[in-house]
């Protein structure tokens, strides 16, 4: 099976430049429907799912081959080749976000430019670093995440949307959690809130665009900073958007970020 069977990879768009767009954790290729249209007159559209997510064929799935987002980043590098694309623009959300940066480090040459949409590259607190959250609250997570993900979901989706004034846009994102493999996702989330990519940031040599929302509970505006500060030449963008998915929740305020950013 080719990587584009397996990840479900759907191409569109009138332009010549590919814009690769990486869901984040428990979503799928459907998340990106507000942002995409904006730029398909001008652009390749690049959209996949990740493999236990959406519409992804799990048949080859193992935790010993998805052990590390490094798996996954292998998954995007497969996408390009298959497609054989050239100066990607790639667009990665929350884990993909350092998905998109451990794909650029491999293979340089492959990427123009990354916009990396609410980017952690370490959720845990670690001596001066402040990732978020404390070891006891990952562990916490995780736990709770492990031993009932249908309640985690319902509970956690719409805190991490934000927006609580309205309300449909986390009972979306909790029905993409539950939608999701659970197996899959639990592994998932394992890998996610365990990693550390810090050291990875000062090996970026792809131009690059921090996309921060207000209030983000899951990547706060000091971990955006950070991702900043370490990865040379970034640009960094403070958004009037709350929450960790202005893919969804502010569609417009990100179609013009990433359209300021290109056009620079």
């Amino acid at each position: 099976m080719t990587a584009t069977e397996k990840l479900n990879v759907k191409v569109s768009g009138q332009g010549k430049q590919p814009m690769l767009f990486a869901h984040g954790y428990g979503c799928d290729q459907k998340m990106w429907r507000y942002i995409t249209p904006a730029f398909e007159n001008d652009y390749q559209i690049i959209l996949f799912d990740h493999v236990g997510f959406g519409n992804s064929d799990v048949s080859d799935y193992s935790i010993s081959k998805y052990n590390s987002l490094e798996a996954y980043a292998n998954d995007v590098l497969a996408i390009i080749e298959e497609l054989n694309l050239q100066d990607v623009i790639f667009v990665g959300h929350s884990v993909s976000a350092m998905i998109g940066v451990l794909a650029s480090n491999k293979q340089p040459e492959r990427f123009a430019k990354l916009v990396l949409i609410g980017p952690s590259p370490c959720y845990v607190n670690d001596e001066d670093y402040i990732g978020g959250f404390t070891e006891e609250n990952i562990n916490g997570l995780i736990s709770t995440l492990e031993s009932d993900y249908l309640t985690w979901a319902n509970t956690m989706a719409p805190v991490i949307m934000g927006n609580p004034d309205r309300p449909e846009l986390g009972q979306e994102l909790a029905d993409s959690f539950c939608s999701s493999n659970i197996e899959v996702a639990k592994d998932f989330a394992r890998i996610t809130f365990l990693s550390d990519n810090r050291h990875d940031l000062d090996k970026v040599t792809t131009d690059t665009m921090i996309l921060q929302c207000a209030d983000d509970v899951i990547a706060p505006e000091v971990v955006g900073r950070y991702v900043h500060a370490h990865v040379a030449g970034s640009r960094f963008v403070q958004m009037e958007a709350v929450g960790h998915c202005p893919n969804l929740s502010a569609p417009d305020e990100t179609i013009i970020a990433i359209k300021d950013f290109l056009n620079k």
